[in-house]
């Protein structure tokens, strides 16, 4: 009875870091290819004698408040090292993702009365144009990836189970200052879609929206604590 009460509860445990996991690189996979596209977020505030807002940013920010979460949970129920690997998975994934556009590309679209889809200059605009964005989201997401596993796991060394929004936005606070610069360089302005002189615009306000999407989080994670402990421990 007891061997099968063990099985049941790892079983369960595996099955939510499936869920979890699977969420975490559609997530990840998704901001890659929706990120060639700048929208404005319409809002505003003064804090300390400075206006911010409204906030011009990459589209593919959207997914990764998603992300922030997750890698938090991950970290935070099954290590350091679990989010070390999924971060390598993830990015083979992404990897994958180029390698399937780039070879799209090359291929014609065929135009057929009366069916409005893509044509071939209007796919490789938007898919194109993505692949700079997705081969610098490789090297961000996992360099930033890697570092706010160690830094979660280093606080947490420190703190023990106490203070989950100091460990949770620590962490984020350091992995996407590096996410935010690298990725708008690389997928940006190497190849020359902006210049170099809206990167630092561009860069700390996209870093700028991440840390407050990230501390408007910490309720959402520690909910998130509070039903991961009821499922894993029931």
């Amino acid at each position: 009875m007891e061997q099968n009460l063990t099985y049941q509860w790892s079983e369960k445990r595996i099955w939510i870091f499936v869920f979890l996991a699977g969420l975490f690189i559609t997530n990840a996979v998704t901001a890659e290819l929706i990120s060639n596209k700048l929208i404005e977020i319409p809002i505003s505030f003064s804090l300390g004698g400075f206006n911010f807002g409204p906030f011009v940013t990459i589209v593919g920010i959207l997914p990764w408040p998603v992300v922030f979460l997750l890698t938090d949970l991950l970290n935070e129920f099954y290590g350091q090292k679990v989010v070390r690997r999924l971060s390598w998975i993830t990015s083979i994934l992404i990897a994958y993702c180029f390698i399937i556009i780039t070879l799209t590309l090359g291929i014609p679209a065929v135009n057929i009365p009366g069916v409005d889809l893509a044509s071939t200059e209007s796919y490789n605009q938007v898919f194109g144009q993505a692949q700079m964005v997705i081969l610098a989201s490789i090297c961000a997401f996992l360099v930033s990836q890697l570092l706010d596993a160690f830094v979660f796991a280093e606080i947490k060394k420190r703190t023990g189970n106490k203070f989950i929004w100091l460990r949770s936005t620590g962490s984020t606070l350091l992995s996407q200052l590096i996410d935010s610069f690298l990725v708008l360089y690389i997928g940006f302005v190497l190849p020359g879609k902006i210049q170099l002189s809206n990167f630092t615009s561009l860069a700390l306000t996209n870093y700028t929206l991440k840390i407050l999407i990230a501390i408007s989080l910490t309720p959402l994670i520690y909910l998130g604590h509070f039903i991961m402990k009821k499922i894993l421990l029931k």
